[in-house]
């Protein structure tokens, strides 16, 4: 356990205020005690912008025992899938739906069509709201980012609610808060962006945190909530527990702290090409792919040569912190599984570890201050966001990302990278941890899975039904499935668990079916055909060899948009 600091204790008051919301709105219990002392609890950690190959049990260098740990006694897969980005991500896991079914087709704006209101819509149901009803403790910490954000229209004021200079009430609409959707307890942030320092939009509950300790770290901040949580549901020992822990780390802008920092001052000093060389191997020597069958694809920016980088002091500085967050990141989660330890709960919990795209090439400094980014400090410095690469990143002064070509490297061993519907932006690690249930720890699973799995692999380990209605509302089906019985047998399944498989994003869409698949990067780019069998790392386009296929597919992706309320409408297949 982690000292009790002055911060710790600020902590303790915090989430002791959570404990105190209520149940209101919950339907009736559906479980005996008997049936809930058997169940597990269940923990799903998050990542936010994780590279592919980030972890050291995926070809990292970035240390990373505890989620290595994790690993080796678990499950790893190699073919899980997310929406591609934030937001998309969290409503699909959350709901077990595509993020249009949800409401949340792109970002957390309202733009008055079905798929597009900007917040979980009334025909959703979380996995908190089904697992409670069957008596289980529900918690959430961290990112939620799934309600409507709205800025204020006057940028001045955006810009001091943003840097904690006013108050302007709350930060989206509260029935949309995670203590609406279905969580008991709940400290964190509701928008996306945040400095790690003091973030906009952190609660607690429902109640907005006035003001953090002089040493809190956001990272610290939730790894030290999720441990209370843990300590407050152990103390009603008949009920099991769901705890959601998302992390808002790696995600720009690069911020950590000075000692993690120092640990890989030097390590990136290589570049971008030798890292991708290095993980390669590493990914290769592990097994996690087959180089006759994942091939390392070319790399996307030929020109920029690290030798004659002139900002090459910069670009390994910020690959340096974001290697810090990621390492900050796994010692919190070790101190979680040591309290879980503690507590005698480890062994019945299913942990479950995932990230909600890939590595983000984007880069704030071509943004600026606004919306959800402060030019300023609480107590009015400012915030440097140094395009020029002027000044270095890793503390709070300086607003900044590791850009698109590490992203690149970081998803080793795909292309592309967050938004994109290629394996790069939407190939996610998965670390599946159940001491008894998993079935030959240590294993690579290599069947493909979705994000919009995870609602019915929670209600499958709860022994609990996928609701048709929930308090009065008709709930959309599913086209989740249950992977419990990819962890509980070894032996290869005998057909997919997905025929096919939907994306889309900002135009940027994928659809996979079978061992197929088609992608293309915008809504007027041509559709890109790959065997995944066969090309895993999608270097061999065959759209020009099977225009036929081509076709079917692109034909089948239509009718699937119309169905999960895709808008603005997509265009014909290219």
């Amino acid at each position: 356990m982690r000292l009790k600091t002055t911060r710790q204790l600020a902590y303790g008051v915090i989430t002791a205020l959570v404990s105190l919301v209520g149940l209101a709105g919950v339907s009736a219990l559906t479980y005996s005690p008997s049936a809930a002392a058997k169940r597990p609890n269940i923990l799903v950690i998050m990542a936010d912008d994780l590279g592919y190959s980030d972890l050291g049990c995926y070809g990292g260098e970035i240390s990373t025992p505890n989620l290595d740990k994790l690993a080796s006694e678990g499950l790893r897969f190699n073919a899980c899938y997310n929406a591609g980005r934030c937001c998309p991500t969290r409503a699909s896991m959350l709901t077990g739906l595509y993020p249009h079914q949800a409401g949340i087709g792109k970002m957390t704006f309202n733009e008055g069509a079905p798929g597009y209101v900007g917040s979980l819509n009334e025909h959703t149901v979380t996995i908190a709201e089904a697992l409670r009803a069957t008596g289980y403790q529900t918690g959430m910490v961290g990112k939620w980012h799934i309600s409507e954000t709205v800025a204020r229209k006057d940028a001045a004021e955006q810009l001091k609610w943003l840097s904690h200079q006013a108050d302007y009430g709350d930060f989206a609409a509260r029935n949309t808060y995670p203590t609406e959707r279905g969580f008991d307890k709940y400290y964190g942030t509701i928008w996306g962006v945040v400095d790690y320092f003091d973030p906009f939009s952190l609660v607690s509950g429902s109640k907005p945190v006035k003001s953090v300790p002089k040493d809190f770290y956001y990272t610290n901040a939730l790894g030290d909530s999720a441990i209370s949580f843990v300590q407050q549901f152990t103390q009603k020992k008949d009920n099991p527990f769901f705890l959601y822990v998302a992390y808002t780390a790696p995600h720009w802008p690069v911020q950590a702290l000075p000692e993690d920092i120092k640990k890989y001052e030097n390590v990136y000093k290589d570049g971008w090409q030798a890292l991708r060389q290095k993980r390669y191997k590493r990914l290769v020597d592990l097994k996690l792919f087959d180089p006759a069958t994942t091939p390392l694809p070319e790399f996307m920016f030929p020109k920029q040569d690290w030798a004659s980088n002139p900002t090459r002091e910069w670009d390994a500085r910020a690959m340096a912190v974001h290697a810090a967050m990621v390492d900050r990141m796994d010692q919190n989660i070790g101190q979680l599984v040591a309290e879980l330890k503690r507590t005698k709960q480890y062994d019945n919990t299913v942990i479950l570890f995932l990230s909600d795209n890939g590595a983000s090439s984007e880069d704030p400094t071509e943004f600026g201050p606004g919306f959800d980014r402060a030019g300023s400090t609480r107590d009015n410095r400012p915030v440097v966001f140094p395009k020029q690469k002027q000044v270095l990143p890793g503390g709070e002064l300086v607003h900044a990302g590791i850009g698109e070509i590490w992203a690149h490297a970081l998803d080793t061993p795909f292309r592309y990278y967050k938004a994109k519907q290629h394996e790069g932006g939407i190939a996610t690690p998965l670390l599946v941890h159940w001491p008894g249930g998993v079935q030959q720890p240590g294993r690579l699973v290599r069947e493909p899975v979705h994000v919009i799995d995870m609602m019915r692999t929670c209600l499958d380990l709860a022994k609990a039904p996928y609701p048709t209605t929930f308090q009065g509302r008709q709930i959309t089906p599913s086209p989740g499935k249950s992977f419990v019985p990819l962890l509980t047998s070894a032996k290869a399944p005998t057909q997919r668990l997905h025929p096919e498989l939907f994306w889309e994003h900002f135009g940027a869409a994928a659809l996979r079916q079978q061992d197929w698949k088609i992608v293309r990067l915008g809504e007027n780019a041509p559709w890109e055909l790959y065997d995944l069998k066969a090309n895993r790392s999608e270097t061999k386009n065959l759209a020009a060899q099977y225009p036929e296929r081509v076709e079917a597919m692109s034909k089948r992706w239509q009718k699937l948009a119309e169905e999960y309320q895709v808008f603005p409408g997509p265009t014909k297949a290219q």
